[in-house]
């Protein structure tokens, strides 16, 4: 997925056959990892733990993992 930090409102979107985020935090301190993880679980459905950034923590295009039912 592609990430855009510092946007003006959240929206997530598919683009092109790839997911786009939208995001209004700021790229410092993994503000804007920890906002994609919280609108992805909302999106989802799910619990913010279920989610894992396992790639991209420091670039715009990031690999999420999300946590089977247990």
């Amino acid at each position: 997925m592609r990430v855009t930090p510092g946007a003006r409102r959240e929206d997530i979107r598919v683009e092109n056959g790839s997911i786009q985020v939208r995001v209004t935090a700021p790229p410092a301190d993994g503000a804007a990892n920890e906002a994609v993880l919280r609108l992805l679980a909302a999106a989802l459905g799910r619990p913010p733990r279920d989610l894992t950034l396992l790639r991209g923590a420091s670039s715009r295009i990031k690999l999420i993992g999300i946590a089977t039912s247990r």
